[in-house]
């Protein structure tokens, strides 16, 4: 089984994985569509929003065969499976890891923790853990780090939840400081 990426039209991402379930009930497949809590400004008031990581993709593990390919061709809302040249296109393991790794092996993908060390963020908990080397930047304002996703090749940049904390000094610190003033 391999990771597969289907093509929808952008907020009918929930109607197809229905669709899936529904029209296909005999078939092994699991379906992800990645989403993202982020938190949001709306008149004054911040909001925690839960939005689609990858807006149009749903992405299914399946056995892909010819047969099971012009199966999936015949559901409704679907645009088109992405594909190379003749055949459908599977996500390499190692771009789907990492969306896998983010959600935790289910859809949404949580806040993180983030702090400064330097010019650099690091990640103290959370779902981006050991992934600091996709961030490119963090929005302290709007709570957002601004990661690189890989997908199909093409690389895609998303915003994903994230609290600025302020790393605790240990005592040897403290005592340092202390001594100084």
């Amino acid at each position: 089984m391999q990771w597969y990426a289907l093509f929808v039209k952008t907020g009918e991402e929930e109607a197809m994985r229905r669709y899936l379930e529904t029209l296909l009930p005999d078939v092994n497949i699991k379906i992800l569509i990645p989403k993202r809590k982020l938190m949001e400004r709306r008149g004054g008031k911040v909001y925690e929003r839960i939005r689609i990581l990858l807006p149009g993709y749903v992405l299914i593990k399946t056995e892909m065969d010819v047969s099971f390919y012009y199966r999936l061709k015949t559901m409704p809302g679907l645009i088109r499976i992405l594909r190379d040249e003749k055949d459908p296109l599977p996500i390499p393991e190692h771009e789907i890891a990492v969306i896998l790794a983010l959600t935790n092996q289910g859809d949404v993908i949580e806040f993180s923790e983030v702090y400064r060390e330097g010019d650099r963020i690091k990640v103290s908990n959370g779902p981006m853990k050991g992934l600091e080397g996709i961030i490119e930047s963090y929005d302290h304002r709007k709570k957002r780090l601004k990661i690189r996703l890989e997908l199909l090749g093409q690389i895609k940049k998303v915003d994903l939840g994230a609290e600025l904390v302020v790393k605790e000094q240990t005592q040897g610190q403290t005592d340092m400081q202390n001594k100084t003033i």
